[in-house]
């Protein structure tokens, strides 16, 4: 009750009003029964204009984070997601990886729309990063379709590291079902896996006309995070060798007094 209040009362005709949300392809959606929207991911905003702009209900896999704040914000933010019906999941890969799968399976299994974004993560740069075989496993064993989905200017009005969306439209995009029935009992098959996965990014590439990167979008992260924190330390020993230098002069700046 509290998703249908929040898309059609408060959040919906806010979001509607202010950003003049567009979609394409909305004929694309299955009238019922249950299909995966695999979306690109550039906006923390993404899981907001995604659901609003489909007729179905859509249930996306939230990283755990977004359930466990503290303070009056974490709280607020924890029992929005809940009552807007997400699923926390753990992203930390081993058997947390597998509760995920069986979480989405849950949703699959009672015929709804699950979002998720086969990236793992919001992109750091724009661009379109591997996608993670998670959904093709899920696309398999719960036997439905895939639907591409490419989030349009949503990186625009809230980039990665804004916290209040500035003004601007936005809009989405959804390709026609992909099917993989033809895969069918292959879910085990890490080959099979790879291929459906990069089948899916490939359209979604197309859609978006983003740039792709073959690696993991986490990779990427984590290897800015490093580049930057090696730099800062590079500059700090450059500032201690400058500040050492400039300390050090043939004559120095105070007699000392004699050696007894």
């Amino acid at each position: 009750m509290f998703y249908w209040f929040l898309k059609r009362v408060v959040l919906g005709p806010i979001l509607r009003l202010t950003f003049r949300p567009y979609v394409i392809g909305v004929e694309n959606v299955p009238e019922e029964g249950p299909a995966i929207f695999a979306s690109n991911h550039v906006s923390f905003s993404d899981s907001f204009f995604l659901p609003l702009m489909v007729p179905r209900r859509v249930t996306f896999l939230a990283k755990i984070d977004y359930f466990t704040g503290t303070g009056i914000k974490g709280k607020l933010t924890s029992m929005f997601f809940r009552g807007a019906g997400q699923l926390p999941v753990d992203r930390t890969g081993g058997s947390a990886s597998e509760a995920a799968l069986r979480t989405g399976l849950r949703v699959l299994g009672r015929g709804d729309l699950l979002g998720i974004y086969p990236e793992g993560t919001r992109s750091p740069d724009g661009r379109l990063y591997r996608g993670k075989t998670g959904v093709a496993r899920m696309a398999l064993e719960a036997n439905c379709p895939v639907l591409p989905v490419v989030m349009i200017g949503t990186e625009k009005i809230q980039p990665p590291g804004r916290r209040i969306p500035k003004l601007g439209r936005v809009g989405m995009e959804i390709g026609k079902p992909l099917d993989f029935a033809r895969y069918e009992g292959m879910e085990d098959d890490r080959f099979v896996l790879r291929s459906i996965t990069d089948e899916i990014m490939y359209e979604l590439m197309e859609l978006s006309g983003q740039e792709y990167v073959d690696i993991y979008a986490q990779v990427a992260k984590d290897r800015a995070k490093a580049e930057k924190a090696a730099n800062a330390a590079g500059k700090t020993g450059e500032s201690d060798v400058g500040a050492e230098d400039a300390g050090s002069s043939d004559r120095p700046e105070h007699p000392t007094a004699p050696a007894a």
